[in-house]
């Protein structure tokens, strides 16, 4: 894959000659990572990357205004230094950091930036240490509205890290650009040091955006746009707790999604339509989801703080439908881009102020839409994960604590509730339907191997794009577990079913799709 070249556009001081035999070493390695308005990245040198290779985030967040109660505290950033943590989900051996002055009014400069294995509070493990650089510069200036990448650099990256990106500010904004919803905390110290014994602290990230990491072909991530509820809410600071890192963990753990990231781009009072805090879900879509590099699918997960202003009939019934032609909108951008979109249920919340009859009933419409077959690619049904069984409308009492937002417990459960089947198109044969290569049929393959223990794989084809579902069986017909259910693109496909909690015996596996139906046995012997 050959890297087109674009004209910068930061403004990089006057350079500074290479320092060390190390920074010799790596300088003919170092790219001009360029980004626009949008966020999008281009290298400029004209250095090939691999066709084996290819950028995925593995670690974002969403750039907003921040608020006046959220700013840095004394002293402040100009002519200072941040210290930020933060936990990546997929791990490379080569790093870029992408930085945001979206919603500034004014330039921000960074004279230098570092990034390293953190240790734990404001410490490093000195030996990670790497200085990022910017054209081969390590000062630049990002003007108001305006992000940078920076060049890519050698740096041993493994799933789960926490790592620590320190920045030493030169002149910066008086209005800020960050994500005040960090769930980790930060150190800013005066002047420019790597000293943050007895820094002043605050829970919130200033200035960074993004990472991304030079991964295998068959790498992907996964985009999340959601409220308080995805970033976090009620999660412990510094733990790394919010559902999609149980999600992350989740996905890491299997082999069969071992190369999927996760991008939390969860905004804690956003609405999707208008009003809330931060930039709209409408408004941020392609610039915190269909923007990232390496996404191959989607998750929307948001429209509580919409459906909370409900206070009629006539409000609930035109919010719903807003709502609704909102996902359209988002899907068919997806679907234009071959990326896979997966609607969450809005969470119930009686006895939270936001619960009325109206907005109850706005609610259930809008996720009576969204499990819908053939709207979204598949739903993701954290109502029902999270509802109280003896009353649909509030959450199980030990899984939240305001009657909104879930808790600690309650995150884990969502977490480790969302099948990991719908998220392993990166390792499967899928072909696109207008590259002429489709299969002629439906089919449906024997499992191999067979018998198996405790891991099988299932492979069907589908002539054009259709609903299917794959589901498990047990001799008495009981079903145990559903593989797909969801709508697909024509192609080959290969799905894997653990049965490590289930008996030795024989099964039975059913796929449906349109008019075709089939089922094949499979025996598991532990």
């Amino acid at each position: 894959m050959k890297v087109s070249c674009a004209a910068p556009v930061f403004t990089p001081s006057a350079g500074r000659p290479l320092q060390g035999l190390k920074q010799m070493v790596r300088a003919p390695l170092l790219l001009v990572m360029v980004l626009a308005h949008s966020g999008l990245s281009s290298p400029c040198s004209g250095q090939t990357v691999s066709s084996s290779q290819q950028w995925v985030g593995t670690w974002s967040t969403a750039p907003q205004l921040v608020e006046p109660g959220n700013m840095p505290p004394a002293p402040g950033l100009t002519n200072n230094s941040l210290r930020q943590v933060l936990r990546v989900s997929i791990g490379g051996d080569t790093l870029r950091v992408r930085f945001s002055n979206e919603f500034s009014t004014s330039a921000v400069t960074m004279n230098s930036v570092q990034i390293a294995a953190s240790t734990g509070g404001s410490a490093i493990n000195i030996s990670t240490n790497e200085e990022l650089r910017f054209n081969g510069i390590a000062q630049v200036t990002m003007g108001a509205g305006a992000a940078v990448t920076s060049d890519p650099i050698a740096f041993g990256l493994t799933p789960r890290m926490d790592v620590a990106i320190t920045i030493y500010y030169g002149q910066t904004s008086a209005t800020v650009t960050g994500h005040p919803g960090s769930r980790t905390t930060s150190y800013i110290a005066t002047g420019n040091t790597t000293d943050f014994t007895g820094a002043v602290t605050t829970d919130h990230w200033y200035t960074i955006n993004a990472i991304d990491v030079l991964a295998p072909s068959t790498a992907a991530c996964v985009a999340i746009l959601g409220n308080s509820i995805t970033d976090g809410r009620g999660s412990t600071t510094n733990l790394q707790n919010r559902w999609p890192d149980i999600f992350s963990a989740s996905l890491l753990g299997d082999s069969s999604t071992q190369h999927v990231g996760v991008l939390n781009l969860g905004i804690g009072g956003n609405c999707v339509l208008s009003g809330g805090l931060g930039p709209t879900g409408v408004s941020r879509y392609d610039r915190d989801i269909l923007n990232q590099r390496g996404v191959r699918w989607a998750i929307i997960f948001e429209g509580v703080n919409d459906i909370g202003g409900v206070n009629s009939a006539s409000a609930a019934a035109a919010t719903a439908n807003n709502l609704i032609s909102a996902y359209q909108q988002m899907i068919q951008k997806a679907r234009s881009r071959n990326i896979r979109i997966y609607g969450g249920t809005i969470l119930p919340f009686k006895g939270n102020g936001y619960y009325n009859q109206y907005s109850e009933s706005c609610r259930s419409a809008v996720n009576q839409w969204i499990r819908t077959r053939g709207n979204f690619d598949a739903c993701i049904d954290f109502d029902a994960t999270m509802r109280d069984p003896q009353d649909s409308t509030r959450l199980v009492s030990t899984y939240q604590n305001d009657g909104l937002h879930p808790d600690t417990s309650g995150y884990r459960k969502m977490g480790e509730s969302i099948d990991l089947n719908l998220f392993v198109e990166a390792t499967t044969t899928g072909v696109n339907e207008r590259s002429g290569n489709l299969p002629g049929t439906v089919t449906l393959g024997q499992n191999f191997p067979n018998p198996f223990n405790p891991s099988t794989t299932i492979t069907f084809s589908l002539s054009s794009r259709s609903f299917a579902s794959l589901k498990v069986f047990e001799v008495i017909g009981r079903e145990v577990a559903t593989i797909v259910d969801g709508e697909l693109p024509a192609g080959n496909y290969s799905r894997q079913w653990n049965a490590t909690n289930m008996s030795s015996g024989m099964y039975y596996y059913r796929l449906q799709t349109g008019s075709f139906a089939a089922t094949r046995k499979m025996l598991f012997l532990k």
